[in-house]
Order: C-alpha cells, then structure tokens, then sequence
C-alpha cells in the first residue's frame, strides 16, 4: 500500500513540479473581476501579476471545498492506497477543515496536517513529506514527524506594501501602518500560522538586513533539509539583490536556491515586488527567535 501526498496550490509548486514529485495538487479558486481561474492551472503566475497591476479590485481567492479533497481521497483509496494531505495554514484559510472533513469521511489510511503556513513554507514541508514517503516511511511515522519538523519551519518576507494584506483583511489597519510611510518595507513573519509584522526598512538592502538578522537569529539554514526562496511580480530583481547581500549565510554551503514565483494564492495578499525566504532551522519558529 503506497502513500500518496494530496497538497494545495497555495505551496506555490507549478503543476509540472508537482507531477515530478508525485503529488495530486489542489488549485485554489481565484475570482478576478467577473471571471474564476484555477490557481496555476487556468491562470499562471505572471498572468495573474499582469492582471492584479490592471485590476482596480483586489482578486477573491475562495478555499478548496470539502467535495474536491474527497474526490482526490476517493482517488486514492480506489487504487488502494492511503492519503497524507498536507493544506496550507489553518489560519488563513478553511482548506484545512475541508480536508478534515474528507479524512473522517474515509475514516482511515488518511492523514491530515495543518502546515501552519503558507508558499514557500508549506512547500518545503511537502518537500520534506515526500523525502520520507521515498525513505519508506509509514503514514503515521509521517504524521509524527511533520508534525514535529514543521516548529523549524521558518519563512519571512520583505514586501512593498502591506496594503494588500490589509485589503484582504489578513492584517489590522493598525498593523499596516507599519508599510505606510513612503520609502518604508514592512518584513513580516509567520508565527504559529499567522501573520506578524516584524520589521519595517527603508530601501532593499536595510530590508535585506532584517531577512539575514531572521536567519542568523533562528540559529541559520540547516542545508540538510529542504530551503527555499521566492518573489511575487513579474521581476525577481529584488530577490536577486537579496541572494548578493546574503552570500554569507550560504558561500560554501550550497550553490543556488531553488526559486518559486508565488502564485495568485498568495500573491493576492502580498501584492508585486516581495522576496520571501523559507528554511528548517535548528530553533522552532517562535515570536522572538
């Protein structure tokens, strides 16, 4: 009996990506304007950013319903497996009780876990599902190891703005004050599966300081483990400027980063122009790291 792995769009794989790793991947539901598009399946990445820079609206993103998990479950059992499905944070979204309800539906051999995060974060944590899914591992030594590895799971971002958090209604008006002045970068954080403003810099390279300031204090990349970058837009110009001013934390230790451009999923929310990093540490992810 094989594990396989059912995961949502928001952990911003492509959908080639995902038929490499073996996964069955979930598009999100992203309305703009007056038309539905399937999150990088009816509508990529840079042609959701062309169409968030002409829309005056903010795109609505709608949670994977209960009926779609139970079709991929249904899926998978018909083929006599068992099925880890791993949704993107509970916090955000209702993907993750949608799945829920599919797993007691099946009522075995389906196992559900809440990533308390989001791109790149939950991407490595299916990255990771998959490495003990190819190691062998049973569906419950799964289960209790991705519930543990996913406290290191750290991943922060530096964005332009947070006005599309706040428009979103994913952040306070008080907290997006932080972004309001002109010049100002607000870095946030995922902690516990929500969001936090952590910083605030003028110009990429103070900004850039804060990101490498995250990972020094978290305890640094453990290279062993999946790690990721990414940037939202239609230019990873300021992604690249990050990779130059961090050299440091990974000069000897790896040759590149694997790179993600953030689908409409979460793109809605972090609008054009953030770098986000993500990485296991060697401390759990915690308000103060």
């Amino acid at each position: 009996m094989a594990i396989e792995i059912i995961v949502d769009s928001g952990c911003d794989l492509t959908v080639q990506q995902a038929q490499q790793m073996n996964l069955i991947l979930l598009p999100f539901v992203v309305r703009i304007g007056n038309t539905d598009y399937l999150d990088r399946v009816s509508l990529s990445a840079e042609e959701f950013y062309e169409k968030l820079i002409e829309e005056t609206e903010l795109p609505k993103t709608s949670q994977i319903s209960p009926y779609a998990y139970q079709e991929a479950v249904n899926s998978v059992k018909q083929r006599g497996n068992q099925a880890l499905i791993i949704t993107i944070t509970s916090r955000l979204s209702g993907s993750h009780r949608n799945a829920l309800l599919a797993a007691q539906q099946a009522q075995k051999d389906v196992v559900v876990i809440d990533s308390l995060s989001a791109s790149i974060g939950e991407q490595l944590l299916v990255k990771r599902a998959c490495q003990l899914r190819d190691e062998g591992r049973t569906l419950l030594e799964m289960e209790t190891i991705l519930n543990d590895e996913k406290k290191y799971i750290h991943i922060i971002a530096l964005l332009d703005t947070l006005e599309y958090l706040k428009k979103g209604g994913r952040i306070s008006k008080a907290a997006s004050i932080a972004g309001s002045l002109l010049g100002i970068r607000p870095v946030i954080k995922a902690v516990g599966g929500q969001i936090e403003v952590i910083g605030k810099a003028r110009g990429s390279r103070s900004g850039n300081n804060l990101l490498i300031q995250e990972v020094v204090n978290s305890g640094g990349i453990r290279f062993d483990m999946p790690y990721a970058l990414a940037y939202s837009g239609l230019s990873d110009r300021r992604l690249q400027k990050y990779i130059a001013d961090s050299r440091p934390l990974y000069e000897g230790k790896t040759d590149s980063f694997p790179i993600s451009i953030c689908g409409s999923t979460i793109g809605t929310y972090a609008g054009p122009e953030a770098v986000i990093c993500a990485w296991f540490a060697n401390k759990p992810c915690t308000k103060n790291t």
